[in-house]
């Protein structure tokens, strides 16, 4: 009987979202919460908190093949989750003070998430500027002003994310490349991809808690982001990723002023 509700569709969506999230740490929340309210006409709130609990599962099998392939530092995931777990509790209980189904409240998470794709995509677009112009100037952080610098990054994460679901992936890794420009790329995305599971995983289960899942969406979305993220993952140190980037980051412009209007 649980065969007969996974819907193909959402099969394929979730193979393709989970590939480009082992690949590039980008796309769980980026691209499948915005995929299900503009082409499946999912309710904004239910699809933020299906896709949270989509992204956290999806991503313990993407930070899985990234451990095996030693790609995460682990004292940086860890930094990350000091900030980003406590705001992820304080984001969850303003949600809950509120009636997270309201037509005003979908509207305004529809909006805080186009705002959100618009700055991942310039994230990903100018990386390399923003890198280049910051840099000498994060350069002179201390030790100790660095590990409080990733804590911050980790508490906006996780508000940002517990309302949209999105910012893990881009927003994350160009910060993470600020702060750590002598790691390699593949390294920041694994340890970015780890730092979003806890997170995800808590602001899921408060969905779930408020009533904001959708269970058989998220088993049909699983059955492709499983494989999808494994495979990406596996060959996220041996493909070009500029190429994924920039298709990405227009996607994700067009669908960002797709939701302002």
């Amino acid at each position: 009987m649980l065969f007969s509700f996974i819907n193909p569709a959402f099969v394929l969506s979730g193979l393709l979202v989970g590939f480009l999230v082992g690949q590039t740490g980008v796309g769980g929340g980026s691209l499948m919460t915005p995929l299900l309210v503009l082409v499946f006409g999912i309710h904004p709130t239910s699809a933020v908190g299906t896709d949270l609990l989509f992204a956290s599962l999806t991503k313990v099998a993407g930070t899985g093949v990234h451990g095996f392939n030693r790609t995460i530092d682990w004292r940086i995931t860890r930094l990350m989750a000091y900030g980003s777990v406590p705001a992820t509790g304080l984001m969850l209980w303003a949600i809950s003070q509120g009636n997270i189904t309201s037509p005003g409240a979908a509207r305004a998470i529809t909006l805080t998430l186009g705002a959100m794709l618009l700055l991942t995509s310039m994230s990903l677009l100018f990386r390399a500027r923003f890198v280049a112009a910051l840099g000498p100037i994060v350069a002179r952080l201390s030790p100790t002003q660095a590990d409080r610098a990733t804590i911050f990054i980790g508490f906006m994460l996780g508000a940002l994310v517990t309302l949209t679901s999105v910012g893990a992936g881009a927003l994350g890794v160009t910060a993470l490349l600020l702060l750590y420009p002598r790691h390699k790329v593949s390294v920041i995305v694994g340890s970015d991809i780890a730092h979003a599971v806890p997170i995800t995983m808590l602001a899921g289960l408060g969905h779930w808690w408020l009533g904001s899942v959708d269970g058989m969406l998220l088993i049909s979305l699983l059955c492709g982001s499983i494989p999808g993220v494994i495979m990406g993952s596996a060959l996220s140190a041996r493909l070009p990723e500029p190429t994924t980037r920039i298709v990405l980051a227009v996607t994700l412009i067009v669908v960002g002023t797709r939701l302002f209007l």
